[in-house]
């Protein structure tokens, strides 16, 4: 299957300390729709792809990372391959917002295969998530 094919959307289940922060952020910042909920859960709509934010804060953040390209990268993450225009749009949203970035945006891999835009944050629960944007599509999955 090649990265322009259309994919089945994804399922993610994944803790979060307090739902209304969750919703804040998914929801306002990030500007995904919400879906059903519960008192116990929030799902919602991540680019296509059903998310769903658990109450479980026993279960919330992750501190290992693995060093690529000179970055430490949260080993546990999550997030989505968007449109060079729409990374764009959500790097400056977010730098506006005041977000702490763990790794800031900036292009990795500059003139490999596999060139990508790429920027990694936490949400207010330490779930580390990954939005990047490739130079060419095709090569997502280039060796």
């Amino acid at each position: 299957m090649s990265a322009s094919t259309t994919l089945p959307p994804f399922h993610l289940a994944f803790p979060v300390h307090d739902l209304a922060a969750a919703r804040a952020f998914y929801g306002d910042l990030l500007g995904c729709p919400e879906g059903r909920s519960s008192d116990q859960w929030v799902d919602f709509n991540f680019h296509g792809h059903q998310i769903v934010a658990h109450l479980s804060p026993d279960e919330c953040g992750s501190t290992q990372t693995s060093s690529v390209d000179e970055h430490n990268v949260p080993v546990r993450h999550f997030g989505a391959v968007l449109e060079m225009s729409v990374w764009q749009a959500l790097a400056k949203k977010l730098q506006d917002a005041g977000t702490k970035f763990v790794i800031e945006p900036y292009v990795r891999f500059k003139g490999e295969a596999g060139e990508q835009a790429t920027m990694f944050f936490l949400d207010p629960s330490g779930n580390a998530l990954e939005f990047k944007s490739f130079k060419d599509l095709d090569s997502l999955f280039a060796k």
